[in-house]
């Protein structure tokens, strides 16, 4: 195995650097999914409702590329990806932009665009994670980049030729790396190194956990949990959900499924509890898990896979004790008791295809593949949409980037664009 090091530079090691991306505090949001990957904004005294059009716009920033990667956000700086960006050629790009106004700081060439399968499958499917004065992204050909926030490159790492890495299906790699601590943790995928546990600074290996058979990576991304004194992270590969002790990699359970096309939303954990799901039709479980002594955690299931909880790829969230998200690839929001898998509504949406979901003081935000957003309440009594408007520039390519609620701004990534707005009362 090797480690290429480019245009390294020593580095200032600040006290934030020593922090991992799940404690940035509030005003940050520096991980796909937010700091906790909850996909819920500490936000409040949000709009109730908004105007026919919408929300206000106070910028839109041009020239990303085509992708479908959110946006990262730390110390005012915005980080995405895209590709075949204007005069810039086909290529891939780490992009770094102001969060005030939206301009372009620098932009950093990952290597090239993604360009297998149908035109809508193509291009950044990737959030970057950004921890200190260090920025990770993760190609859809698995390649790992570590980069200053300044936009050099400092190390990269190959997932499927230096790990054996392989996908369970053939739309690349999607994940955004956890860094815990000093710790970088992604899943590579495939029986030899399932999960890997890598030095954020140097990228050296520090252990990785096999699991037996694995089909190869989905499209979620790690979350921690704790469980008995003992760390534990979570995620979902396309054999299904699996638990992995933090200190030295070993596999502590499987919650395993029938093969699927893909597996793609990220778990949510509450205490010692998982949520999992999946789209076409799969469904989704509640597992908990149960400390054993010396170490081990074992896995009880709560409930088994309720095929009117899946969900394809716009994920969901937790809000109180029920769980928000579209029933798999349609444009149907639902609510369900997280404890019981108990349905309590499903509505129409106002748009078309599958729909993501982000939360906010106590109000959702469903962004539907064709490019309408609405606003609804999150209450189990019954579905309330409040507001919509449809996102300009929407309509070509799939909506499929998941909106992002900080500070009171709503982003929205609409292919070349990135839109925010202010949705402070």
């Amino acid at each position: 195995m090797s480690i290429h090091f480019r245009n390294c530079k020593p580095l200032l090691l600040s006290l934030s650097l020593l922090i991992p991306a799940v404690a940035n505090g509030d005003e940050d949001w520096p991980t796909f999914r937010g700091p906790e990957r909850t996909n819920v904004a500490p936000d409040t005294d949000l709009l109730e409702q908004w105007p026919s059009d919408g929300p206000s716009l106070l910028w839109k920033a041009s020239g990303l590329g085509i992708g479908y990667s959110s946006v990262s956000i730390v110390d005012g700086r915005i980080y995405t990806m895209g590709d075949h960006l204007p005069g810039s050629g086909s290529d891939e790009y780490l992009i770094c932009l102001d969060q005030d106004g939206g301009d372009l700081i620098w932009k950093m060439k990952t290597g090239p665009a993604w360009e297998n399968g149908k035109e809508d499958w193509q291009s950044t499917r990737s959030t970057p994670t950004v921890d200190g004065n260090r920025v990770y992204a993760l190609t859809a050909f698995g390649e790992l980049i570590c980069a200053s926030t300044d936009g050099e490159e400092i190390w990269r790492r190959n997932l499927k030729e230096e790990f054996a890495g392989q996908k369970a299906d053939s739309w690349g790699y999607s994940e955004s790396v956890l860094i815990d601590g000093d710790t970088l943790v992604c899943t590579p995928g495939g029986p030899e190194h399932t999960m890997l546990a890598l030095d954020k600074n140097t990228g050296e290996e520090k252990w990785s956990a096999p699991r037996p058979g694995d089909r190869g990576a989905g499209h979620a991304s790690v979350v921690i949990s704790h469980v008995g004194g003992e760390k534990v992270y979570v995620n979902s590969t396309g054999s299904g959900a699996m638990g992995v002790r933090a200190s030295d990699g070993e596999l502590l359970w499987t919650f395993d499924i029938d093969k699927t096309t893909a597996v793609i939303p990220t778990p949510i954990v509450r205490d010692d509890l998982v949520f999992f799901c999946a789209g076409y039709n799969r469904g989704g479980a509640l597992l908990r898990q149960v400390p054993a002594g010396s170490g081990k955690v074992n896995m009880e299931v709560v409930y088994p896979l309720q095929t009117h909880l899946s969900n394809k790829h716009g994920g969901v969230v937790l809000v109180g004790d029920y769980v928000y998200g579209g029933v798999d690839s349609n444009p149907i929001p639902f609510c369900a008791d997280l404890m019981t898998g108990e349905q309590k509504w499903k509505g129409r949406g106002v748009g078309s295809g599958s729909v993501s979901v982000v939360a906010a003081d106590d109000h959702l935000y469903f962004r539907y593949q064709s490019g309408e957003v609405s606003l609804v309440k999150a209450t189990p009594e019954k579905f309330e949409r409040i507001s919509e408007f449809t996102v300009p520039g929407s309509g070509g390519r799939p909506s499929w980037a998941h909106p992002v609620i900080l500070d009171g701004k709503l982003y929205l990534r609409e292919g070349n664009d990135l839109l925010c707005y202010d949705i402070k009362k």
